[in-house]
């Protein structure tokens, strides 16, 4: 219930200075931006080699004398499967996507002229 004794509120924003006009933006910062570009470099690098190691890795002659299939050997039929080994290529180009956009992704530091 509101009390008739008091006046209902009104706001007098529209008269407060700089909101008349066009908004007010914030000048960009580049604190940290080496940093971020240093770091998305890094992303980049990683997900290359992680995506093309993971790609071509399972299916050399290494894929079956490394230490992780010989540490269970009554699992090796699922290690030297040709479906395992799809699925871990698989992954890595997962990794290789997320390489090829965090490179697009690295314009967003592009100077706009």
């Amino acid at each position: 219930m509101s009390d008739p004794a008091i006046p209902p509120y009104e706001s007098n924003v529209d008269h407060v200075a700089g909101l008349d006009g066009p908004p007010l933006e914030a000048p960009p910062s580049n604190r940290g931006r080496g940093l971020q570009i240093t770091l998305a470099l890094l992303i980049v690098i990683v997900c290359l080699e992680l995506g093309l190691f993971l790609l071509v890795f399972p299916w050399t002659d290494y894929w079956a004398s490394n230490y992780f299939a010989t540490i269970v050997p009554q699992y090796f039929w699922i290690w030297d499967s040709a479906y395992f080994k799809g699925a871990i290529s698989g992954l890595g180009v997962v990794n290789l996507f997320i390489c090829l956009s965090e490179i697009f992704r690295l314009r967003r530091f592009a100077i706009h002229q």
